[in-house]
């Protein structure tokens, strides 16, 4: 499917289905009213008639228009200025490429005219149709015998002024970079887990340095990973007959030497909980226990495409999770690479005992401007903020206030959580230096806690993508691909600042 910006007259465009809008009332936008003009004022015949008013989510496909190049013209409803909300807008796409796939079409050209959004920003609006548009063609065949059919739509126009092209190209550009990241994040999460191993993980980021040159990969197995001393890490796969990895995949943008931002990510490939087994009733889901590295994957992908001018290092540490002969158990106590001991009350608490070693390694390998994990780490967030929100952590103020203006502006958004030192205390354990459970009271901000412990010298935040990394259940069930859209909104306002800083320098 090819994304192109275009120009010129609305009625020239030569395509097999223009979409064109009207405001709540009946108000028509401007492409629908040089629609209507060429057409002898037939949209308002429609709308005077009541065929449409302009009520958010309608839609009217109208044939052989006259006084149009396009075979087709589908007349949407926008709904009043308060409904031009991103989650309207995200319906509305929705709602077009549901009838886009219906009707079989192979080209369409959106003509909105920047009346969708109630954001008067080009540049969002046209990314975020690039990148909506994309995840409704998304389809899962890889474990299935009967493959998808081929997507008939290969051309997406939008037609936007000579003055905002400019603004559009990158937007779509960047759009299709975050797109392809997300699709990534998707297919990983979405692979059930005697496919989607920690050995296949790594094989994957080795798939991504063959792709990208400016990706570097490095993959650690348990032995090395002993050695350095990662035993919290090693404990939860100690149970399984797939071995762990930690995975580091290095991308250099950036100046020679300078600090790179680290994105970190719980890799658990399937997590039963261990000895301390989970209830059976959608434990399949468990296969989705591996999105916060999923989302690092993706970001990457879209980081490299986007060519920012940054260094970035993912790393990913990949476990699984399982009952077994050797597993770890209840009260046991283990080493983290840092030197601090850990009682492990519960096995199930396992995505903290991988994060805390690979936390531990990221920032003495590489110093980091900036580290961020990322993780379906606490059942507790979805109780705190559903599924709409991810729960963002932090020891930086203004670290989690830039996840927090990104994840808004990429319409991904999360919410901040208190990280107080009274809820350090619910940690303390009487046999190591930490527990890695405090109770059920505050659970995601506990967690949290447990990870702060590992991050002190740096600035440091934690995304709890829980609640919002896959849909349970019925037709939509499957991986999102958040946060990717998130992680790369904040590393494109840190490439912008570069942008800036380098410009300031330059004068």
């Amino acid at each position: 499917m090819d994304f192109e910006i275009i120009n010129g007259s609305v009625t020239a465009l030569e395509t097999e289905c223009l979409v064109v809008a009207l405001e709540a009332e009946g108000v028509l936008c401007p492409s629908a009213a040089a629609v209507d003009q060429a057409a002898n004022g037939y949209l308002t015949e429609l709308v005077n008639s009541g065929d449409i008013s302009g009520k958010a989510g309608e839609q009217l496909m109208l044939f052989k228009v006259p006084g149009v190049q396009a075979r087709r013209v589908l007349l949407v409803g926008l709904g009043t200025a308060k409904e031009r909300k991103d989650r309207h807008y995200r319906k509305m796409l929705k709602g077009i490429t549901a009838s886009l796939k219906k009707s079989g079409i192979s080209s369409v050209a959106f003509a909105f005219d920047g009346c969708a959004s109630y954001r008067d920003d080009v540049y969002r609006a046209t990314r975020q149709l690039v990148e909506w548009v994309s995840a409704e063609f998304y389809q899962y065949d890889e474990t299935k015998s009967k493959k998808s059919d081929p997507i008939k739509l290969e051309n997406v126009q939008i037609l936007l002024s000579e003055d905002d092209t400019e603004l559009g190209e990158g937007a779509l550009l960047d759009g299709v970079a975050i797109a392809n990241g997300v699709s990534t994040a998707r297919e990983l999460g979405n692979l059930p887990g005697n496919i989607c191993t920690p050995t296949y993980l790594a094989e994957r980021a080795e798939a991504l340095a063959e792709e990208f040159d400016d990706i570097h990969t490095k993959i650690l197995d348990e032995d090395e990973m002993a050695e350095l001393g990662m035993n919290s890490l090693l404990a939860v796969g100690r149970g399984s007959a797939q071995p762990s990895r930690l995975i580091v995949m290095e991308y250099n943008g950036g100046e020679t030497g300078e600090k790179p931002h680290v994105l970190v990510g719980k890799g658990i490939t399937f997590d039963t909980g261990g000895i301390s087994l989970k209830p059976g009733a959608g434990m399949d889901e468990m296969k989705f226990d591996m999105c916060g590295a999923a989302s690092v994957f993706g970001a990457m992908e879209a980081v490299a495409e986007m060519q920012l001018p940054l260094n970035v290092v993912g790393v990913v540490a990949a476990a699984e999770n399982m009952p077994g002969s050797q597993a770890t158990k209840p009260g046991d106590v283990v080493t983290t690479m840092s030197g601090k001991t850990v009682e492990i009350l519960n096995t199930d608490a396992e995505g903290r005992l991988v994060l805390c070693d690979a936390l531990t390694y990221a920032g003495r390998n590489y110093e980091p401007e900036t580290m961020v994990d990322i993780a379906t780490l606490t059942g507790a967030c979805i109780i705190a903020l559903g599924h709409h929100a991810t729960g963002i952590l932090s020891n930086d103020k203004e670290l989690a206030g830039a996840l927090m203006d990104s994840g808004d502006y990429a319409s991904d958004r999360g919410w901040p959580l208190p990280l107080w030192d009274e809820f350090q205390e619910q940690l303390d354990s009487n046999f190591a230096d930490i527990a890695n459970i405090g109770g059920r009271p505050a659970g995601t901000i506990t967690a949290a806690c447990f990870l702060s412990r590992f991050t002190e010298e740096y600035r440091w935040a934690h995304l709890d993508i829980a609640g919002v990394a896959w849909n349970s259940g019925g037709k939509e069930k499957g991986a999102t691909g958040r946060c990717v859209p998130l992680l790369s909104q904040y590393l494109l306002d840190l490439a912008e600042q570069v942008e800036v800083d380098e410009h300031d320098h330059e004068h």
